[in-house]
This record gives C-alpha cells, structure tokens and sequence, in this order.
C-alpha cells in the first residue's frame, strides 16, 4: 500500500477532506503528531509523498519552534526526491520557504468565507484544471508567501496574489484551507476566536457563512485532493 507522512500541528485540526481522498485510491497516512512532542523524520525514506497541515505559528519563529526547521528539511528530502507534497496553510508557507521563497506577517487577518479566483495558468495545471474559475473558500491566516522562483501561481483572492501554487510538477501549497470540515471550522472559531475579533469577524458569522458554501467548497476540495492523491499512485 502507497504511504504518506502526514505533519500535524493541532489536534483538532487533522486531514479533514483530504482523508476521503487518501482512502479512495488506497493511500495510507502516517501522522506525525507535532503537537505531541513527536519528532519530525530527518527523510521520508519509503514514504511516498509528504503532507503538511496548518498550525498557529510561523515560519520565522523557528527559533522558538525548532521542529519549524526540521519540517522544512523534511519538504526538502521530498522535493529533492521527486516525491508529491502537499502544504496548507502552514504548510504552503513552509513548501515556499523551503523553496527559498520569503514568508512574512501580511499585517491583515484573512479569516472566514472569502472568494478565491483561479489564475489563467491553473487552465494547463493538471490538478488545478478541474476546478472552478472561481469559488468561495474557507480562510484562516494572517501569514503570506512571496512566490518561490521557478513557482507557479494557481489562484489569488482580493487580499493575497498567491492562494495556491504549483512547483515542479506535483509540489502543491494551498493558503486557504479545503481541507476543512465543519468540526474543523467551529474547533477554530472555538480556540481563535481572539483573532477573528481582531479581525472584526464574529465565530457566530463564520459557523452561518459555513452552512452556506461548505457543500459546494467540499466539492472543489475534493478535485484538489482527488488530483494530489493521483498523483502518489
């Protein structure tokens, strides 16, 4: 059975859709429970691919949180061994990091159901080619990517340039989040809700702006994930 590592920095916040995608075309995940202590493989070895979640941190605290680093040289290993990546949220920052690329604070808070349109290169992406020219997709960041050199941009919104990008041809990093579930999204208006008040979003509109797209988000997320999972068999 093909395998996958999986790097998660929350409990609560696990594969969600991308789980369903995993198991229709036999693809097992071995969770790497960040939040637990656990430590970060130095190579993926007979893995074949690599997936990284969000968390509440940031690329440039690595200092702070030294498996920040590790999981960068972890995405490295892949990369370098032509092995599928898949970076959300966190994990897209950390892909383009890896890649060389600058990962800041943006100084905005982009939280709740925002648009996401598809570049025009997505057209001749084949994973990205299945999904809509626009949709409505699940936010939660105030970190932002420069575009790695070499890189190409998938996908934009009205407060970011790079929602998604493609590297190479099966190293994918997604801002915004289809992996989200609706026990996801309300365990992140429950434990974030500070940054949703900054953001001057309240949980209360997120959870009714949930019953209203996620169906049809759920629907995008899995051509996302259904083509990223094509891609380890």
């Amino acid at each position: 059975m093909k395998q996958v590592i999986v790097l998660q920095h929350l409990a609560d916040e696990g594969l969600g859709t991308i789980a369903e995608a995993l198991d229709s075309w036999g693809i097992s995940a071995l969770t790497i429970r960040i939040f637990d202590g656990e430590e970060v493989p130095a190579r993926t070895e007979k893995a074949n691919g690599l997936i990284v979640l969000g968390g509440p941190v940031g690329v440039y605290q690595a200092a702070a949180y030294p498996y920040l680093s590790d999981e960068i040289e972890l995405i490295k290993d892949a990369l370098n061994e032509n092995k599928p990546v898949l970076g959300i949220c966190l994990g897209s920052q950390l892909l383009a990091a890896a890649l060389g690329a600058k990962v800041y604070k943006s100084g905005r808070q982009e939280i709740g159901w925002r648009p996401v349109k598809s570049s025009a290169a997505a057209r001749n992406d084949l994973l990205w080619n299945a999904v809509e020219n626009q949709f409505t997709a699940f936010h939660w960041h105030g970190d932002v990517f420069e575009l790695p050199d070499g890189a190409v941009s998938l996908a934009s919104s009205s407060l970011n340039e790079h929602q998604a990008f493609r590297y190479g041809k099966n190293a994918y990093g997604i801002l915004f989040h289809p992996e989200a579930t609706r026990e996801i999204i309300f365990s992140m208006t429950r434990n974030f809700a500070d940054e949703a008040a900054q953001a001057g979003i309240a949980p209360a509109q997120i959870l009714a702006d949930t019953e209203k797209h996620l169906s049809t988000f759920k629907a995008t997320a899995d051509k996302i994930f259904g083509g990223w999972a094509k891609l380890i068999v």
